[in-house]
C-alpha cells in the first residue's frame, strides 16, 4: 500500500497536496475508494480517499496504529561531517536503522569544513534523502536533518538527552556494559575521518557523556555510526 508522510494530521481533515497529492493522482492514477496509509508522528493511518482535485487529495482516515517500524528508543545521532558525499550514505542507512534526528557537527579533525552557510544550501538534498529512506523503510516518521552544529552546541544539546554516548577510538567501556534497560533517549556522538581532537573528547567526558570503545579494528567513518546504531538498536530490544 503506497505510503505518505505528513508533519502533523487531524484524523477528521486528512489532506495531502504538494508533489504528492500529484503522485498520488499521475504518477499512481489513484481514485476516489483506493486505499493509502498516511504517516505522522510515529503512526500509521489506513485511509481512503475521498476527492481528487488537481492539487489536494482529500482522505477519510479508517483506523490507526503505532507504526510498528518505529523503535522504542529514540535514538539521535551526532556525527562529524566526512568529507565527499559520505554524510549522504551515513544518513540514508541511519535512517534505514531507525534513527529519529541525525546532528551534522563540525570538530577540529574534520577533513570537511562547510561553512554554515554553505551546509545550509545542501539540507534540502540531505532531507530528501532521508524521506526517501524513511518511506523504504516503512518509517512512521521523516527523521529530521539538523542544520551544522559546532562541537560545544553538539555536547550541551546531548546534555539534556536520558543518556549520551561518545564513540571514541580512544578507548571506554565495551558496548554490551551498557545499562540500557528502559532507556527512551539516546544520544550518540561519532567522529569523522581523522577521529576525535584529544582536548575535545576530554570536554565530552568533563560534560558527562560516556565514552564507548567499539574495538581494536578500526571502522571506517561510515561503518562506525551504523555498526553503533545496529548494537544499540539490538541491545534495546528494537532488532
Amino acid at each position: 500500500m503506497p505510503r505518505f508522510f505528513l508533519e502533523s494530521i487531524e484524523e477528521s481533515n486528512i489532506q495531502i497536496t504538494g508533489e504528492d497529492a500529484h503522485h498520488i493522482g499521475y504518477a499512481l492514477r489513484m481514485r476516489p475508494g483506493d486505499a493509502l496509509t498516511v504517516c505522522a508522528n510515529g503512526r500509521d493511518y489506513h485511509c481512503r480517499i475521498r476527492k481528487l482535485t488537481a492539487d489536494t487529495v482529500y482522505l477519510d482516515a479508517e483506523s490507526s496504529v503505532l507504526c510498528a517500524a518505529e523503535p522504542s528508543v529514540a535514538i539521535t545521532l551526532y556525527q562529524a561531517v566526512p568529507k565527499s558525499d559520505k554524510l549522504a550514505q551515513i544518513i540514508q542507512k541511519s535512517v534505514e536503522l531507525g534513527v529519529v534526528r541525525i546532528v551534522p557537527v563540525l570538530t577540529r579533525r574534520c577533513v570537511a569544513r562547510p561553512s554554515t552557510a554553505d551546509f545550509q544550501k545542501k539540507l534540502p538534498r540531505l532531507q530528501k534523502i532521508a524521506q526517501a529512506a524513511a518511506k523504504q523503510a516503512g518509517r512512521g516518521c521523516i527523521p529530521e536533518v539538523a542544520p551544522l552544529y559546532s562541537f560545544s552546541q553538539a555536547i550541551a544539546e546531548m546534555q539534556q538527552a536520558e543518556q549520551s554516548l561518545l564513540f571514541y577510538e580512544g578507548g571506554g567501556v565495551h558496548l554490551q556494559e551498557l545499562q540500557l534497560t528502559g532507556c527512551l533517549d539516546l544520544a550518540i556522538f561519532v567522529g569523522s575521518e581523522g577521529g576525535l581532537d584529544p582536548e575535545e573528547a576530554e570536554a565530552a567526558k568533563q560534560a558527562g557523556l560516556q565514552p564507548v570503545w567499539l574495538g581494536p579494528r578500526i571502522l571506517r567513518c561510515e561503518t562506525a555510526p551504523l555498526t553503533a546504531l545496529s548494537v544499540l538498536l539490538y541491545l534495546t530490544g528494537n532488532l
